[in-house]
């Protein structure tokens, strides 16, 4: 089967597509033929040899934690699921033709493989900021950097919950936040005074690690409403770094409900082939992306 690994840390040129051996299936795990994984930007993080404790790494090594799939080969001790079915989850080095996975959902109907791809990580990681950022029905959250994968779920998910959101993105993403529901402006000079008119804010979590985490400690007024998952620097200013993932399962399983309810769709902005890999490291890199980039199989 084909692969993406990197054999040592570095930029997007380690990456490297080789032939393996297939993976099996070890107790508690499914085999899937992917037919699509999510690009994350923690996946570019480790392949920086960044310091991410939640995910130790060994060289050489795969990449990748989300995809969907069919399933081909199940493992002991699994019961609910079966050779042919469609689902999408967690497990690693997705970045393959084929995958074991160690949490799973059957997929949801209408969901293409592409679409389903996007969602575990990103679902999880939502979840878990919205209720360690502890934000309640009727108060108002801010998003910085709310345009990508994470950013979408969190807008949905908080909507659906009674909590009013603000969210900062580029220019060419303003109505798209708006889509979501959220009230929506620009980051940039004078970005604080623009959400300050746009209403007081209870909480705010940090997605892009943009260098904001003063300005959303000012606006929350207690770095214990701020979360940031991607400024490694934001415990220096005694605000909470959240890394490590809760109940991928239970994440899934009120995905699923979102999606089937038509309360949660994260559009995907572009697709990229295995041999592409570099290229959505890049891309993700680079940020201003709008819903989820995928690898598709």
């Amino acid at each position: 089967m084909k692969k993406v690994i990197f054999a040592e840390f570095g930029g997007p040129d380690v990456l490297q597509l080789i032939d393996a051996e297939k993976p099996h299936a070890g107790p508690g795990q499914v085999r899937i033929a992917v037919r699509a994984a999510g690009v994350n930007p923690v996946d570019w993080r480790v392949r920086e040899g960044q310091s991410l404790k939640a995910h130790p790494i060994e060289l050489p090594a795969g990449l990748g934690l989300d995809a969907a799939g069919v399933v081909d080969e199940v493992g002991e001790d699994v019961e609910g699921v079966e050779v042919g079915d469609h689902v999408f989850g967690e497990g690693s080095a997705t970045y393959a033709e084929f995958a074991v996975l160690s949490a799973w959902a059957r997929m949801p109907e209408g969901l293409t493989f592409e679409e389903a791809a996007g969602y575990p990580s990103v679902v999880e990681t939502a979840l878990r900021i919205i209720r360690e950022v502890g934000v309640r029905p009727g108060q108002t959250l801010l998003v910085s950097g709310a345009s990508g994968g994470v950013g979408s779920a969190v807008l949905q998910i908080a909507r659906d919950r009674g909590i009013a959101v603000i969210g900062t993105a580029g220019a060419a993403n303003q109505d798209y936040l708006r889509s979501l529901g959220a009230r929506a402006t620009t980051y940039g000079e004078g970005w604080v005074e623009r959400v300050r008119r746009l209403g007081d804010v209870d909480a705010a979590l940090d997605l892009a690690g943009s260098g904001v985490i003063r300005e959303l400690v000012e606006l929350t007024g207690d770095p214990r409403k701020v979360i940031s998952i991607a400024d490694l620097d934001a415990p220096k200013l005694d605000v909470r770094f959240s890394g490590v993932a809760g109940s991928v399962p239970d994440a899934l399983a009120e995905a699923v409900g979102l999606i089937s309810r038509g309360r949660l769709h994260i559009p995907v902005e572009k697709s990229y082939t295995l041999a592409d890999a570099a290229a959505a490291h890049i891309d993700s890199q680079a940020g201003h992306t709008r819903g989820r980039r995928v690898v598709v199989i």
